[in-house]
């Protein structure tokens, strides 16, 4: 009489796919392959003509091998988090947790800043030639400047604005502005503005999962976002905080959706007055609307739609009543775009180098995450539709809106370079894949994040 051999069963997405940890190895040598193939023909097209206007292609750096006074703290924070994140989210509470992720993602961001010092790392980023501080003292008279913002946005224009001021709705720079007024000014307060808020994004994604997907996945996925390489870009860098008032406003909006906040209608009109503020500091932020409507989908409800448009007009009016014009701005921000090195960089090659830029700030781990997401998408939108999806499903279409978002921002052309930087609101809602990865390998996975935003730290001198 035979017996028949028991097996272990393969391992699965949770949505019913197989997968398995050599896909996973795959999909990241893919992404290595992605990086690769943009570093040597951007110096190729760099060497040839000079039009990609970064240094050290794809990203927006120059070769600098360095250590610094963050180099210690970086270590050990990684480290830490690899040795005992995962243990330690699956077990403390919810509100420590929240509390700890963005402590933790706060010690990482900073130390990864200090690599290169207190001064160049943190001070002095926001207080360069292309940066907000610059414009600060051209608002003594805050309605004056808005309502002639749009005189000064292109390069022929009098007195035109710095670039980071020119390149956004002028939220970015009053946030700075109000910060002087408040004694908070120069460039150490807007840095570490920068540093603190933009750590907070970590819990507002875990808020969001644990709403959507349940508290599971969002402890699965809390120490790859502390860990994420894109904290290289979030300290010292204003998008950091365009990316945590984005963050907030999807989090609100899970809560006040699947109802699992007290005040569900005070949250969604809070939702949408952060929406209304992100639209008001980048342009882009606009396909932060993407994740927004995936959450109603994937809560299946309506509900907060008014309450939500209600306070996403807040800001908009305020500024339209100061006499700030965000189309007309707009406009002219494309014909200034397209004036400098926008107009000559090649979306031949940025179209997909873009991609890579993501790849490294996002990480080896959230490409593997990605492809079990992809596994799972077909599987999952057939369970939206009959109202039957399971936790990693819903996780796989939020994920899928990022993705979706970001894809958006990289066809219009208007992200031309410099995505490490500016992809991070999108690249935030990315790294939820990483719950999908093995329970075994997440430190495996974890070190490889690591790795990445250190040597990146290391080795190159990032701009902006």
């Amino acid at each position: 009489m035979r017996t028949e051999e028991r097996t272990a069963p393969p391992a699965t997405d949770g949505t019913g796919h197989r997968t398995g940890r050599r896909g996973d190895l795959i999909a990241a040598v893919a992404g290595v392959v992605l990086v690769t193939a943009a570093v040597f023909a951007g110096r190729s097209i760099e060497a040839a003509d000079g039009s990609l206007f970064v240094r050290w292609p794809p990203l927006l750096a120059s070769w600098h091998p360095h250590t610094g006074p963050g180099t210690p703290a970086a270590v050990v924070v990684a480290a830490a988090v690899i040795a005992y994140g995962p243990a330690l989210a699956d077990r403390i509470g919810l509100r420590a947790l929240l509390s700890a992720a963005w402590a933790a993602s706060l010690t990482w961001i900073l130390s990864l800043a200090l690599i290169e010092g207190w001064g160049p790392g943190v001070a002095e980023r926001l207080t360069t030639r292309h940066e907000y501080l610059r414009a600060v003292d051209r608002f003594q008279d805050i309605g004056a400047a808005l309502r002639g913002f749009t005189g000064h946005i292109l390069l022929g224009s009098p007195d035109n604005w710095p670039t980071h001021v020119a390149g956004h709705p002028p939220g970015a720079t009053l946030t700075f502005v109000l910060l002087d007024r408040i004694g908070l000014g120069g460039g150490a307060w807007a840095g570490v503005w920068c540093i603190v808020t933009g750590a907070s994004a970590v819990p507002a994604v875990l808020i969001t999962i644990r709403a959507l997907a349940g508290e599971r996945l969002a402890r699965r996925a809390a120490p790859f976002l502390v860990l994420a390489p894109v904290a290289v870009w979030a300290g010292t860098s204003a998008d950091a905080y365009f990316a945590a008032v984005a963050a907030w406003s999807v989090a609100l909006l899970a809560l006040a959706a699947t109802r699992s906040v007290r005040l569900p209608t005070a949250a969604a009109f809070a939702s949408g007055l952060l929406f209304g503020l992100t639209c008001y500091l980048s342009y882009g932020l606009t396909l932060i609307a993407v994740p927004l409507l995936a959450v109603l989908v994937l809560a299946r409800t309506a509900r907060p739609v008014p309450l939500l448009l209600a306070g996403a007009l807040v800001v908009p009016v305020l500024f339209t009543v100061a006499g700030y014009n965000w189309w007309e701005s707009y406009q002219l921000l494309v014909e200034r775009y397209y004036q400098g090195a926008g107009g000559i960089r090649p979306y031949s090659y940025w179209v997909w180098a873009n991609l890579a830029c993501a790849t490294v700030a996002a990480g080896l781990a959230t490409v593997a995450g990605l492809r079990r997401a992809a596994a799972g998408t077909p599987g999952a939108v057939r369970a939206l539709r009959t109202g039957t999806t399971r936790p990693s499903q819903r996780l796989i279409l939020l994920v899928s809106a990022g993705l979706l978002a970001l894809l958006a921002a990289d066809l219009s052309g208007m992200s031309k370079a410099e995505t490490e930087r500016i992809w991070q609101p999108f690249l935030l809602w990315l790294l939820p894949a990483t719950a999908l990865l093995p329970t075994g390998t997440r430190r495996g996975w974890l070190a490889a994040q690591a790795v990445v935003a250190l040597l990146v730290n290391h080795l190159l001198w990032t701009e902006w």
